[in-house]
């Protein structure tokens, strides 16, 4: 009976628990459950919220948060409707960095409610969650399809990439498939090995950060400074890649500083110099710049994990940006029945 009317040992059934996790993965726990209170009359502590949300996140991957492959397709269709060519399918590859403690600060001082604030016994340490997102461009704007972003390391991203290839979510037979990113060699590395005929495209911008760099260095803060980073620009998006580099070479630093900074510009383009087509990506629909990732660093990782004063354990940052990701992938649903099965199951 209690399996065909859906219910679950304990007081706080499954709607309260799928509601409690929605709330805390938007809104601090404290305002989570008072919210949740104030709105619905169940009263369902701080504490507890979280202990629900750690169920529902246990050893989620990014298979378990993942749209499935009819779902993409159906997004891809729908984008596709009235075209001549396929659609860009685009992966973002980036890091954002999240605030963590370690593991050791866990526990309450004995007395603490008595005593004066003070300083923590412990340091935190900002991390790097590493993550991708695959999306759709439609015209100026883009049809989110999947993201994963866990505080982990580049061979653990490289792995959750390689388990999206291999489970075939991704339908590249029918997508124009492009990857933006900077010019990390991690990442580049992983791309050649899983997608090695997808279009490769350096961020636009960032490496008009480097030329602004070097252009300072040089020149100083001057006219002379913009005209000669617009002028490198434009050579560089008119596909004279060549013409670019020789120009670098030929420049006589002023300092040591401004040596630096060419020798830098000069090194980053010749590595990727096959990943600055800039006005044939244009004239193909491709983005020229990594928004796409950026904003999702954004909305999945900045959003709730960079709150005045919140320092998170490592695995539970984990949890909450896994349940993040499972809301923007709209499969949020999907992770609630697993867990209820969980549950069932014990």
């Amino acid at each position: 009976m209690d399996d065909v009317l859906g219910l679950s040992a304990g007081r706080i059934q499954l709607a309260v628990q799928q509601a409690a996790a929605q709330l805390v993965t938007e809104l601090p726990y404290e305002t989570s459950s008072t919210l949740l209170g104030d709105l619905s009359g169940i009263a369902v502590s701080s504490e507890r919220m979280h202990t629900l949300l750690n169920q529902a996140a246990e050893g989620l991957t990014v298979l378990d948060v993942a749209p499935s492959r009819e779902e993409i397709e159906r997004r891809v269709a729908e984008v596709s409707a009235g075209r001549f060519r396929r659609p860009v399918l685009v992966l973002g590859i980036d890091g954002a960095y999240v605030p963590t403690r370690p593991e050791h600060a866990r526990g309450r001082r004995p007395g603490q409610a008595r005593q004066r604030a003070r300083r923590a016994l412990w340091q935190g340490q900002w991390r790097d969650a590493k993550g991708f997102r695959f999306y759709l461009i439609d015209g100026d704007r883009i049809v989110h399809l999947l993201s994963w972003h866990q505080v982990q390391n580049e061979a653990q991203l490289g792995e959750a990439l390689k388990q999206v290839k291999e489970a075939g979510i991704i339908p590249e037979d029918k997508v124009r498939l492009c990857v933006v990113s900077d010019g990390a060699e991690w990442i580049w590395k992983h791309v050649q090995a899983l997608f090695p005929h997808a279009r490769q495209v350096l961020d636009y911008y960032h490496w008009a950060e480097y030329l602004h760099k070097g252009a300072k260095a040089q020149y100083g803060t001057c006219l002379q400074a913009r005209e000669w980073v617009e002028a490198t620009l434009t050579r560089l998006y008119m596909g004279k890649v060549r013409v670019v580099l020789a120009g670098l070479k030929r420049m006589r630093p002023m300092s040591e500083e401004a040596a630096k900074a060419i020798a830098n510009c000069l090194e980053h383009l010749h590595e990727h110099r096959g990943r600055t087509h800039y006005r044939q990506l244009r004239r193909g629909g491709y983005p020229l710049g990594s928004g796409g990732i950026e904003s999702s660093n954004k909305f999945i990782c900045h959003v709730r994990l960079k709150r005045s004063g919140a320092w998170w354990y490592e695995g539970n940052s984990n949890q909450m940006l896994a349940l993040r990701c499972a809301k923007y992938n709209g499969t949020l649903e999907q992770v609630f029945a697993r867990d209820q099965q969980q549950q069932r199951g014990a």
